[in-house]
């Protein structure tokens, strides 16, 4: 497949290759464009349908839940229709090889994600979260888990839907929200600790997919740098980003399983 890619991006992927093979510890933050090789439409993608009018105000902020919970439920539940059928493609799973791989070697793969879906643990990654769990549900109120998944359910014709009845939570009585980190909330403590260390210590720092606009996440990439880590990114379209040492300029579906391929031969 590498004869299929321009010589400069074949370059650049060996180059990365080489430099990923002699350091030991390295840091990967995935994005929305991940996912959206799978099929997930990103959050910046013009909704569809009856959602076609709703901003980032009404569907995922917690004054949106306060105002109307039955709004922001429904479109959670449709969401997860969405994703239900999506698999992992060969960047999920290119990822979860090199984690593999390294088990067996001195080297450090830390895996953290933007992303809400379960795509890197289905492919068999160890991935950290930072924005939440798209399956996981806790209460608005009291903020316990709640464990009751929501389950799928199929009309006559096989079309699949998700209940949009709210739920209450059997400690407080409150409402039941997606374990998601909505606009106007702090990142899940322990999460961000554990990104924000992988990239202070890390050699390399990969950003995959990722518009490196969103904070506090997009700050990852600057602070491995100002530890001294060379930065990779992976995007078909290169964020403007002047800390960035090796671009590869193609969809990670097609980067990574070459990028991969070539660390584990070396």
């Amino acid at each position: 497949m590498l004869a299929e890619l321009s010589p400069a991006l074949i370059a650049e992927v060996k180059l990365a290759a080489q430099l990923l093979a002699s350091k030991q510890r390295i840091c990967i933050l995935t994005g929305a464009g991940i996912s959206a090789e799978s099929g997930i439409p990103t959050f910046r993608d013009k909704q569809t349908g009856l959602w076609e009018n709703y901003g980032v105000e009404d569907l995922a902020t917690p004054e949106a839940f306060t105002r109307d919970p039955k709004l922001v439920w429904s479109w959670y539940q449709w969401r997860r229709q969405m994703v239900a059928d999506k698999a992992p493609n060969p960047a999920h799973h290119a990822l979860a090889q090199w984690q593999y791989h390294v088990q067996t070697f001195d080297q450090q793969v830390t895996l953290i994600t933007q992303n809400v879906d379960d795509l890197h643990e289905q492919a068999g990654s160890a991935v950290t979260h930072l924005h939440g769990h798209l399956w996981r549900n806790r209460c608005g109120q009291c903020e316990i888990p709640y464990q009751v998944q929501s389950r799928a359910s199929y009309d006559n014709q096989g079309t699949m839907s998700f209940d949009e009845s709210l739920l209450s939570c059997p400690h407080c009585d409150g409402y039941i929200r997606p374990d998601i980190v909505w606009f106007g909330e702090a990142l899940p403590v322990q999460a961000w600790q554990t990104a924000e260390d992988a990239a202070a210590n890390c050699e390399v720092f990969i950003s995959i997919g990722t518009s490196s606009l969103v904070y506090p996440a997009a700050g990852l990439a600057q602070l491995a740098k100002q530890n001294g880590a060379q930065i990779i990114e992976i995007n078909p379209d290169p964020t403007p980003n002047t800390i960035v040492d090796i671009t590869l300029a193609e969809k990670a579906g097609i980067v990574l399983p070459l990028l991969v391929g070539e660390i584990t031969t070396l």
